[in-house]
């Protein structure tokens, strides 16, 4: 080959690079005014999900879920250890990081 080196093709990779996505947390108020915490890179998405009785196995007999909160996160780890944080807190403490929904 005459001192040339043969690049591979790394744009063919079986895994590519993800897209950096931005998560979120979230409390949904169920139908029985209950709350549901979680994260999602997509909130809208994942609502619809949810409400079409396709999310957690925790809203499916509760719906509709109203989407409550939501709370931008740096990262997915990030995300999961507020997500922790609020599931420790009481239903009162909670509420305090909405408004008062009507209904």
């Amino acid at each position: 080959m005459s001192g040339l080196v043969q690049l591979r093709n790394i744009t063919k990779t079986k895994h590519p690079m993800p897209i950096m996505a931005e998560w979120s947390v979230y409390i949904l108020q169920c139908a029985d005014r209950t709350l549901y915490t979680g994260v999602t890179t997509d909130i809208a998405a994942r609502v619809v999900t949810h409400n079409t009785g396709k999310g957690a196995k925790y809203t499916r007999g509760r719906l509709p879920a109203v989407l409550v909160y939501q709370e931008k996160a740096s990262d997915r780890g990030a995300a999961l250890k507020r997500e922790h944080a609020i599931k420790q807190m009481r239903a009162e403490e909670k509420r305090q990081l909405f408004p008062v929904q009507s209904g």
